[in-house]
């Protein structure tokens, strides 16, 4: 008979990087959430802004407003 453990696996959590930035850090820390690179990331957004005039825009700013920045010095 074996004696398992449950050892739980860390979770990862979505924050606004704060040193991968160029405007506030959505695509920094949205990036390291998905595990991709920030500039393929940054290229999609700016590509997005364009093939929906502008949609993207306020979806940015909600990311901004809603994701919360990672823990650390301020």
């Amino acid at each position: 008979m074996t004696n398992s453990v449950y050892t739980p696996q860390a979770t990862k959590k979505l924050y606004r990087s704060r040193t991968d930035k160029m405007l506030a850090g959505v695509a920094g820390g949205w990036a390291a959430y998905l595990g991709i690179d920030a500039a393929i990331l940054r290229i999609a957004l700016v590509a997005g802004v364009f093939f929906t005039a502008g949609f993207a825009i306020p979806l940015y700013a909600a990311a901004w407003l809603l994701t919360p920045e990672q823990p650390g010095e301020s």
